[in-house]
């Protein structure tokens, strides 16, 4: 098997594990909270599980000839390969998709999950998120 299917498949496992840890911590809380007490339990739940959460990581900004150290944070890193973005909002927009889009093509990463935990069904709530380069 070849590298990238090496790492394809385990970035669908990291995102089918995270899924199940979402889908845990929206099962305890239910909608209608902030996004920073999802964003602690799911801390918690991820480490739970054996998994390293690095938590609100620097993504810098290249323009031309400049490098600002810290135009971003991504939320939530899993395991230095998944980007989680998390939200507590109404409804996901196409600019929340474009702004994880963005943070993977600055970071070079893959794949992130967009996490909206303010729904009354969690799976209807997350959406993946690939960047193909």
């Amino acid at each position: 098997m070849s590298s990238a299917q090496d790492e394809t498949d385990e970035l669908n496992r990291l995102s089918n594990e995270v899924i199940g840890a979402a889908i845990e911590v929206h099962r305890q809380l239910g909608p209608g909270l902030l996004e920073s007490a999802y964003e602690r339990c799911l801390i918690w739940e991820l480490r739970q599980r054996g998994l390293s959460v690095e938590i609100q990581v620097p993504v810098p900004i290249r323009y031309k000839d400049l490098l600002f150290d810290e135009g971003y944070r991504i939320d939530l890193l899993v395991e230095g390969k998944l980007v989680l973005e998390l939200k507590s909002i109404d409804k996901l927009l196409p600019i929340h998709t474009a702004q994880v889009l963005t943070y993977l093509k600055m970071t070079g990463l893959k794949m992130a999950l967009l996490l909206n935990f303010n729904i009354e069904l969690m799976r209807a709530g997350i959406k993946r998120i690939v960047n193909d380069f």
